[in-house]
């Protein structure tokens, strides 16, 4: 599991630098362009979780047909991928286009809000790129090959933070952009990105014998029904995971500038920590995947104990360091000491968060590797759109405590709270699932 995991991690890592590059670059140039990239990014990357949410469909499906080996269904399955990328680009962009009645709808500032909008329009440029990518990367980790994902990762970031900063601040014959040079420097480098994996797949001997390339399918309804059956629900639960907690700084924005920017840079930690238990998620997927193609069940279910193992351990470890370490990552996050407050007065949530986050990420990719999608949604719908968004919004502006001075760690009590219940009841699922597939086999048997 490790071996697989330690290359996705990188990978996440160097894709979530981007983003605290930005943070970093957007602080300095303004906090009004801080704001702006913190409510777009929200927006951008809850709608890009829904989409490669879904297409990690891929992942299970072809970890399945590892398991079993089956080799010649692995090359159909990548290219159904890749067509239903095709079709999620064309409502992706068009609500990447659109974000106005949502920022209205949260009463975001005029001046704020054109930012944001402009960031967003960037970004729009890159995101079928962003989604053909995200295939190939599925599709890597089902075969066990994610150490190309990590290169890729480092070419795209180093490229990126140099790109963004020359963007936003008129540097090397550039015309200054503000937070919008973010976006456009992510759109860029997305194609960068997808041009490095096309090559490495035809180019790799490793890949010849899924001969992805040869007898190219069109578009298989049944194979793309299946597809979206199994990746809907996981797209779904991503979205409203993610866009649960992204869309607290649209929200919030009406306390103001300050207190978005400050709920940035702790979420930026947050995104940071997450990629170690998004990493083991992955690979445990993986891997219960490939063992329930091969009908090994109590692999699968080692697998997945052993999952939710590493991710308290990390979990624990990581707080203990983020704890001592929390007023020099805040203060290099943003020089303005009302934002710097605001984040500071947030971290103790952040240590509960990620704890109890790492713990329900690692359940419910378990149970994708076990092909069991449409109750974990009805779960995360529950937990995080129900308790934390729901719940944060009222604990925030209408709890008795807090009607005359609204507070964005309204939100981040009732996220703990989502996280603790959601551990809970997918710990629970999980182990009913696993317990059933071994008792089916052993009756079979």
């Amino acid at each position: 599991m490790l071996h697989l995991a330690w290359p996705i991690l990188i990978a996440q890592l160097l894709s979530m630098t981007m983003m605290v590059a930005d943070t970093v670059i957007a602080g300095r140039y303004g906090t009004a362009d801080l704001a702006g990239v913190a409510i777009g990014s929200s927006y951008y990357i809850s709608v890009v979780m829904l989409l490669t949410g879904t297409l990690q469909a891929v992942a299970p499906t072809v970890a399945h047909h590892v398991g079993a080996r089956r080799q010649e269904a692995i090359g159909p399955a990548l290219q159904q991928g890749f067509w239903l990328a095709l079709l999620l680009a064309v409502p992706g962009v068009a609500l990447l286009l659109s974000p106005g009645y949502l920022l209205a709808l949260a009463d975001v500032p005029a001046d704020v809000a054109a930012k944001a909008a402009d960031y967003l329009a960037a970004t729009a440029i890159g995101l079928p790129a962003v989604l053909f990518y995200r295939t190939f990367y599925a599709f890597n980790n089902a075969v066990g090959r994610p150490r190309v994902l990590m290169s890729i990762s480092a070419i795209a970031t180093s490229a990126h933070i140099p790109l963004a900063w020359a963007l936003t601040n008129g540097a090397l014959g550039f015309a200054p952009l503000g937070g919008t040079g973010c976006g456009l420097s992510t759109a860029l480098v997305s194609w960068l990105a997808l041009g490095c994996g096309f090559v490495y797949l035809v180019l790799n001997p490793a890949y010849r014998p899924y001969r992805i390339f040869h007898a190219w399918q069109p578009p298989q309804a049944k194979a793309l029904g299946q597809l979206v059956r199994l990746g809907l629900p996981m797209g779904l639960s991503t979205f409203i995971d993610i866009s649960s907690f992204t869309l607290i700084a649209i929200l919030a924005a009406r306390i103001g500038t300050e207190t978005v920017a400050g709920h940035r840079v702790i979420s930026n930690f947050t995104g940071m920590i997450y990629m170690l238990p998004l990493s083991l998620s992955i690979a445990t997927m993986v891997l219960v995947g490939q063992s329930a193609g091969a009908n090994d069940w109590r692999r699968a279910n080692r697998t997945a104990r052993l999952g939710m193992f590493l991710a308290l351990g990390f979990a624990l470890l990581i707080g203990a360091l983020l704890w001592v370490l929390r007023a020099p990552l805040v203060a290099f996050s943003s020089a303005d000491p009302a934002v710097q407050a605001v984040a500071l007065g947030l971290v103790v949530y952040l240590l509960l968060y990620q704890l109890f986050d790492g713990l329900q990420t690692v359940a419910a990719h378990a149970l994708r590797g076990y092909k069991v999608t449409l109750l974990p949604m009805v779960v995360h719908t529950f937990c995080f759109w129900g308790i934390g968004l729901t719940g944060g919004y009222w604990l925030s502006f209408h709890a008795p405590w807090r009607a005359a001075a609204p507070s964005v760690a309204g939100f981040w009590e009732a996220c703990v709270v989502a996280t603790i219940v959601a551990t809970l009841l997918f710990g629970t699922m999980l182990r009913g699932v696993a317990r059933r597939h071994v008792r089916d086999a052993a009756g079979a048997a």
